[in-house]
């Protein structure tokens, strides 16, 4: 990308996290902080460069599909949507109302670019390869894009995916694992260690790539389609829990917490 696009991806990163803030502090009661901080460069990257779509059609036959899969990081989702033009001021103002659609997890809503319902964690995969399945079934060229948590690696149901995509050559699926090392019990490494979690990825048979989750350029490149290659991708994405608010970041703490007035204000400060 040239210079001044990727200067213009990082404003909207930093418009992004003010509008989380925004929504957490609005909305009365507890929000998921740090995990929705660590995406918000991997959502710039696929909305801003990377994915197909078309706003003013979010129903478009042969958009690419998007999966949030760690559905606690649906802060960054929401401020994706927005700033991307896929939901309005409305839908962002009833987050976590009553009655509304925009809750603490993701819920599938296709007029407003929602593709699938995600809470419990470990399933977002899974649909992803039965829509690349089904893609290549219909001979569609789109691609299916799931993110994933690292803790949510704990899950079984995530390698039975993992196996599945490898077996089939899923050549249009990319995973992308925000692999911030924290989770809400603390650090991942401390929860469920791996000896490598490029190791696993690539002893099931995917084509794995490592990179910092923070770098807009970075993660557009290696999210674009690869030519010639018949497996699936992953793309560990080195993040920063709670990354741009200093007072949240690497602090389990703030995975799932409420903002007072005088700590929103704080955060709004360092973001401006």
């Amino acid at each position: 990308m040239e210079e001044t696009e990727i200067v213009l991806l990082r404003d909207k990163a930093k418009v992004m996290r003010k509008i989380m803030i925004e929504m957490g502090y609005k909305c009365g009661s507890s929000a998921h902080f740090g995990g929705g901080l660590s995406i918000v460069e991997i959502l710039i990257a696929l909305y801003g460069k990377v994915l197909k779509f078309r706003s003013e059609d979010p129903r478009w036959e042969d958009r690419d599909r998007f999966i949030l899969s760690k559905g606690h990081g649906v802060l960054g989702f929401y401020a994706a949507l927005y700033t991307f033009g896929l939901i309005g001021d409305d839908e962002i103002a009833s987050f976590q109302q009553n009655e509304s659609e925009f809750i603490a997890h993701p819920i599938m809503n296709l007029n407003f670019g929602i593709e699938s319902s995600n809470g419990s964690l470990g399933h977002g995969l899974s649909l992803g390869v039965g829509i690349a399945i089904a893609a290549r079934m219909k001979k569609k060229t789109f691609r299916t894009y799931v993110l994933l948590g690292d803790g949510e690696c704990n899950e079984g149901s995530v390698w039975e995916a993992v196996m599945c995509a490898s077996h089939h050559k899923l050549n249009n699926l990319i995973a992308i694992v925000d692999r911030n090392s924290m989770q809400n019990d603390g650090k991942s490494a401390d929860v469920m260690s791996f000896a490598s979690l490029e190791s696993v990825w690539k002893g099931f048979g995917w084509n794995v790539l490592s990179i910092d989750g923070h770098d807009i350029d970075g993660l557009v490149n290696s999210m674009m389609p690869i030519q010639n290659i018949d497996k699936p991708t992953v793309v560990i994405a080195n993040t920063i829990k709670g990354k741009g608010i200093s007072f949240m970041e690497n602090v389990a703490s703030w995975h799932h917490g409420a903002l007072t007035k005088k700590i929103y204000e704080q955060a709004i400060e360092e973001l401006s």
